[in-house]
C-alpha cells in the first residue's frame, strides 16, 4: 500500500534507537524526509547514515533534550514547516514509592511525558491546519489502559497528555490534522533488556527468569520487533488514515485484555 507520504517531512524525537529510530525508518522508507532528534549526538548520527544509506531520504539531525524549552527550539530551528510529528519521550520509567514523591519529581514527569509534547504540537499544529494536512503520533505505554503499581508518576502525565489531545484534536480533524497515540507493549530494544536486568537485580533472580515470565505474560508468546511499531505509526501518518482521531492503540501481542 502507498501511503501517500512520498515528500512529506517528520520530526521524530528520541530517534537515536530504539521504537523512535523504528518509527523514523519505517517513515523513510514511505518517503518522509526527516528531522531526527536524541540526546546522543553518536547513536543519533549513526541512524541517520543508516537511514540515508537505505532510503536516499534527506535526515537532518539535531542532537538536543526534546524534554527542554532549549531543546525543542532547536528542533523548531531545523523544522518549523513539518508535516508530522512523531514524539517519543526516549525516557525510562523508573519505579518508585509515591509517598517519597515531592513536588519536583511530579513536575519532571509531568514535563517529560507532557509538557514537551503539548508545546510542542502548540508550535506545529497552526502550520499544519493551514497546509491542510498533519499527522502527529506520541508513542505512550501500553501501561496507561491498565497502570501499575509504583509508576503513578508516569502513568498519570502520560494519561494528561492522551486526555489533551482528544480534545484538541477535535479542534484541528477538519484540517486534516490527527493525533493519536501508540501505547506499545513489550517490544525487542535495548530499553527493555535494560529494564529486565534492573527487575532481576532487585528481585534478586535471573535475567532468563525474569524474561521468562514476562513472555508468559504476553499471548503472542514473545518480544515484538521494533517495526512492527514503526510501520503502525506509519501508517497512522499516512493520507488512508486521516479518520482515525484521538486514538489510544495498543500494540502489546494481546498483554490487555480490555475491550476499550
Amino acid at each position: 500500500m502507498d501511503l501517500g507520504l512520498s515528500g512529506r517531512r517528520a520530526i521524530v524525537s528520541a530517534a537515536g534507537k530504539g521504537l523512535g529510530k523504528a518509527c523514523a525508518m519505517s517513515l523513510a522508507r514511505e518517503g518522509v524526509d526527516l528531522v531526527l532528534n536524541s540526546r546522543t549526538a553518536e547513536a543519533l548520527e549513526a541512524t541517520a547514515e543508516e537511514i540515508r544509506a537505505e532510503t536516499g531520504v534527506s535526515v537532518t539531525t539535531v542532537a538536543a533534550d526534546y524534554n527542554t524549552d532549549e531543546g525543542r527550539a532547536a528542533i523548531l530551528e531545523q523544522a518549523s514547516d513539518v508535516d508530522i510529528l512523531v514524539s517519543n519521550p526516549g525516557i525510562r520509567q523508573i519505579p518508585g514509592d509515591f509517598n517519597e514523591w515531592g513536588k519536583d519529581e511530579w513536575l519532571y514527569w509531568l514535563d517529560v511525558h507532557f509538557l514537551s509534547s503539548i508545546q510542542m504540537i502548540q508550535a506545529l499544529v497552526p502550520g499544519m491546519r493551514e497546509r491542510k494536512f498533519g499527522r502527529i503520533v506520541n508513542i505512550s505505554v501500553s501501561f496507561i489502559k491498565f497502570p501499575q503499581v509504583n509508576f503513578a508518576h508516569s502513568h498519570s502525565a502520560r494519561l494528561a497528555l492522551s486526555g489533551a489531545i482528544a480534545s484538541i484534536v477535535r479542534e484541528c480533524v477538519p484540517d486534516n490534522v490527527t493525533m493519536n497515540t501508540v501505547c506499545p507493549g513489550f517490544f525487542d530494544t535495548d530499553a527493555l533488556h535494560t529494564n529486565l536486568h534492573n527487575h532481576a537485580r532487585r528481585g534478586n533472580t535471573t535475567y532468563e527468569a525474569i524474561v521468562e515470565n514476562r513472555l508468559q505474560s504476553v499471548p503472542a508468546g514473545r518480544f515484538a520487533d521494533p517495526k512492527e511499531c514503526g510501520d503502525l505509526v506509519a501508517f497512522l501518518c499516512s493520507s488512508q488514515a486521516g479518520f482515525i482521531v484521538g486514538q489510544n492503540i495498543i500494540n502489546d501481542g494481546g498483554v490487555y485484555q480490555g475491550l476499550f
